[in-house]
């Protein structure tokens, strides 16, 4: 023992590197045992749904999921077929995975959608924006009933793969550990408690509209966000250099605009989700004999009462418009989107400060900047204005567009217990 000690000592650089290698492969595999763990726990878990037993009649349920190999830096394939997709198959579910990896899809999405009884999204902020998007593409004149037939009789799973995963903050408990966060949210699916979600229809003057889950976003902490990972050689403060050299420019930043928005709308009561049963043949026929020699009534022309439209100049160092859905209200009477305007007497130091903050949560509306809740706006640039609108976290050209609320046209499975707390918070 005594000769071991010394040696371990002469060669104390080599011991020192040994102990460390040692301790890293220790924790990795004690990491590993514990994902298996939690895998195995939840296949158990699914594996319940599947002993359900069937009428001989019905026809299994079936999934279509919409994967998307490239987010998360190439490993979205490995986590779904690791994490995700045993349980999909074992809880009985008749799955088909289509790949969002190319261009073109839309008309196949579309003859999907009719044989379908729940829709996956399997990626980020960018793969729910990307269906969304390559279904109102598919066909324009089927626009309007792509999103509110479809989409809002279709309930959609999502499963956090990408490196934005905004929704997840809604509908999943927050967790550190990425393998039960996709476990989680995969039984979130199977467990059946849903939640509506507002979409953001965004029209430019000659664009097809774009659709957001999330939000809008224009000024100078979108721009300087983007270019964080370009500091990746800095490693923890790569956020603040990005913020830092973004004041290298002209300062103070200015972005400025006309907005021209609507208030909010009062929320119509919710539909019974089960329609009643058809009336038999002879009934249809007796109403519709009845309703054609029946003399037609007099319309009584409405008046129709005129948009009382609101008007604002703005200078902001950066303008949001965001949705509801992170603070999600399942029991509020009006529908609006929440439009930010923050001010632009923001000092060096505060931009760069202020900066972390927007990377943890883009949309948050700090201190001194207006609040306004519309459920319409028009945003007017001026000629010439350069730069780009974050839609979604996806990065388009700015220019003069009308975003529209679309309220409660997305039903997303969420985890039980959030949809516990959505709702214990409503009543306190």
């Amino acid at each position: 023992a005594v000769k071991v000690l010394t040696t371990l000592r002469n060669h104390w650089k080599k011991t020192t590197f040994g102990v460390c290698l040692l301790s890293w492969g220790g924790n990795w595999l004690y990491g590993r045992h514990c994902d298996n763990l939690l895998r195995r726990a939840a296949c158990q878990e699914a594996q319940a749904f599947g002993n359900q037993l069937i009428p001989s009649s019905m026809p299994l349920k079936k999934a279509t999921v919409f994967l998307n190999p490239a987010a998360c830096k190439g490993k979205a394939r490995n986590l779904f077929e690791k994490n995700a997709a045993p349980i999909l198959h074992l809880s009985g579910l008749d799955v088909t995975v289509v790949k969002t990896d190319y261009e073109g899809q839309a008309k196949k999405l579309l003859e999907l959608m009719e044989n379908t009884d729940l829709i996956i999204i399997a990626g980020g902020d960018g793969t729910v924006q990307e269906v969304l998007q390559e279904l109102a593409d598919a066909n324009v004149n089927l626009l309007s009933s792509c999103v509110q037939a479809v989409f809002s009789k279709i309930p959609i799973g999502f499963i956090p793969l990408g490196k934005t995963c905004t929704l997840s903050h809604t509908l999943y408990p927050e967790s550190t550990n990425q393998v039960q966060h996709i476990t989680n949210a995969t039984l979130a699916i199977l467990k059946g408690e849903m939640v509506p979600l507002d979409v953001l229809q965004i029209k430019g003057e000659k664009e097809q509209p774009v659709f957001a889950v999330t939000g809008l976003r224009w000024g100078s902490y979108r721009d300087a966000g983007v270019k964080v990972s370009k500091y990746w050689y800095l490693g923890p403060l790569k956020t603040k250099a990005a913020h830092f050299f973004s004041t290298f420019k002209e300062w103070p930043q200015k972005h400025q605009a006309a907005l021209m928005y609507l208030g909010p709308t009062e929320r119509p009561p919710e539909e019974p989700e089960e329609k009643p049963s058809r009336p038999p043949l002879y009934m249809r026929l007796y109403r519709r004999l009845w309703l054609y020699w029946s003399s037609p009534p007099k319309e009584i022309p409405q008046e129709v009462t005129p948009e009382d439209w609101e008007e604002l100049k703005l200078s902001t160092i950066e303008l949001s418009i965001a949705t509801r859905n992170r603070q999600l209200d399942l029991t509020r009477t009006e529908d609006f989107m929440d439009i930010c305007i923050e001010a632009d007497t923001v000092s060096k130091g505060q931009f760069v400060n202020r900066g972390s903050q927007k990377m943890r949560d883009p949309h948050t509306c700090p201190e001194g900047s207006q609040c306004i809740q519309a459920s319409r706006c028009i945003l007017q640039l001026p000629e010439g204005t350069e730069g780009s609108f974050g839609i979604d976290n996806e990065e388009y050209e700015a220019m003069p567009v009308e975003v529209k609320l679309l309220p409660r046209k997305l039903r997303f499975f969420c985890d039980p217990r959030m949809r516990e707390q959505m709702l214990h918070a409503a009543v306190q």
